[in-house]
This record gives structure tokens, C-alpha cells and sequence, in this order.
């Protein structure tokens, strides 16, 4: 992606929280957008993702690799294990996996 399609989705994702503050999606997508650039601005919509939208379970992973990267690993450990509880509750068998892989890669 261009930088300029980066800032045309980050300017998108930001007017729709604007409207809709308590949209999932997209405060999920501009907290991936967000990742590289301005992590701290990232984990402020991952934090409230997981208190707000616990059972959004895309946050789990994404949140995990993200404070993994951050050299964050109890945090991750955490929030990974949450994960794993989460997606066994809803479910979500091959998510479950993914987050039992990524919680035995931090050991």
C-alpha cells in the first residue's frame, strides 16, 4: 500500500469512531494501522478493545503480537491466555489454536 492509501484509511477508520466511538471494527482496524507508526496511540484502542469488546476475538492475537514485538511478554502472556479463554467459550476452535501456538512461542 501507498502511503497515501494508508492515510486515506486511517482518516476513513478515524471519522467513523468520530460517529461511532464504540465501533469495533473499526477501532480494530486502526489499531493495526496504527501499530508501526504510533504504538502507543495502537495499544490505546487495543486496551479499550479488550475491556470494552472482550469478545472480539481478533483483538486477542493481534494484541499479543503486538506487545510480543514491544518486548511486552508477561503482558502478552496475559492477554494471550485470556484469548485462549475467550475463543474456547465461543467456540472458535482454529482460533483458539492460533492463540495457544503464539502463547507456547513466548515460552
Amino acid at each position: 500500500m501507498s502511503p497515501e492509501a494508508d492515510k486515506t484509511r486511517r482518516k476513513f477508520l478515524e471519522g467513523v469512531l468520530r460517529h461511532q466511538p464504540d465501533d469495533a471494527f473499526a477501532r480494530y482496524g486502526l489499531a493495526l494501522e496504527l501499530t508501526n507508526s504510533e504504538p502507543a496511540a495502537a495499544w490505546t484502542h487495543f486496551e479499550y478493545l479488550l475491556s470494552h469488546h472482550p469478545e472480539y476475538s481478533a483483538t486477542y492475537s493481534q494484541a499479543g503480537a503486538f506487545l510480543r514485538k514491544q518486548g511486552r511478554i508477561e503482558e502478552a502472556r496475559k492477554v494471550l491466555t485470556t484469548g485462549v479463554e475467550v475463543t474456547g467459550r465461543q467456540g472458535k476452535q482454529h482460533a483458539q489454536s492460533e492463540l495457544r501456538t503464539a502463547l507456547d512461542d513466548l515460552n
